[in-house]
């Protein structure tokens, strides 16, 4: 390249550096993109599997229909917030979308490893495996009152009493329910859970809610915190 009257002359190592480093970023993005799974089978089987449209899901996850079609023909690579959407919005996880094994899960919850959490006068227990499709808990449930939020939200609820008794409002109906009896519901129904009397109850519960944080299902909205 000519150099011009009043310039400074250009640095020779600079511009070998600076083209050393160019193709070092080049040689990586092709590692990293020869690397990464086939991800497109993963993508275009979870969304039939949910039932949902090529624009439906696009439109959830915040892409375009043509987009997310060249992501599951394998025309394009996702990107790590795409894999995050999506993995949202087809109830699973990233590593299971790449193909990851996850390690093998001890089946058995010993009650000396689980110590209680506390959330708005809610304090339970862990009685299932973290990670799972179905979470367990063991709640001591507070006395019930009208400022108890009523709670709307995708997935199913178990309970069973085991101690005390609870005011289950569902829908429009109240049941106050006994140690022994069990309710099983949709949460999209608008529900409240408090104890029936002042000393609290204690039950199992059992929800569907996997990417929900178990403080925020019915245990109120503050921040949970070690008893």
């Amino acid at each position: 390249m000519e150099h011009l009257p009043g310039e400074p002359s250009p640095d020779p190592a600079a511009s070998s550096d600076a083209a050393t480093a160019a193709t070092a970023a080049t040689a990586a993005t092709a590692v990293t993109a020869d690397a990464l799974p086939d991800v497109a089978p993963q993508l275009r089987g979870l969304r039939r599997r949910r039932g949902l449209t090529l624009e439906a899901a696009a439109q959830r996850a915040g892409l375009s229909a043509a987009h997310l079609s060249r992501l599951e023909t394998g025309h394009r690579q996702p990107s790590l917030p795409t894999l995050l959407a999506l993995a949202r919005i087809y109830g699973t996880t990233v590593s299971a979308l790449l193909g990851e094994i996850p390690p093998e899960r001890d089946p058995i919850v010993r009650a000396g490893r689980s110590e209680p959490v506390e959330a708005d006068g809610w304090t339970y227990r862990q009685a299932g495996g973290a990670g799972r499709a179905l979470q367990a808990l063991r709640v001591h449930v507070p006395y019930a009152t009208r400022a108890d939020i009523v709670r709307v939200h995708p997935g199913e609820e178990w309970l069973h009493v085991l101690e005390g008794q609870v005011r289950l409002a569902l829908g429009d109906a109240v049941h106050v329910l006994d140690p022994g009896d069990s309710a099983h519901f949709d949460s999209l129904t608008p529900h409240r859970i408090g104890a029936a009397g002042r000393g609290g109850a204690e039950l199992l519960f059992v929800h569907t809610l996997m990417q929900s944080p178990a403080a925020e299902l019915c245990l109120g909205d503050g921040v949970p915190h070690l008893r």
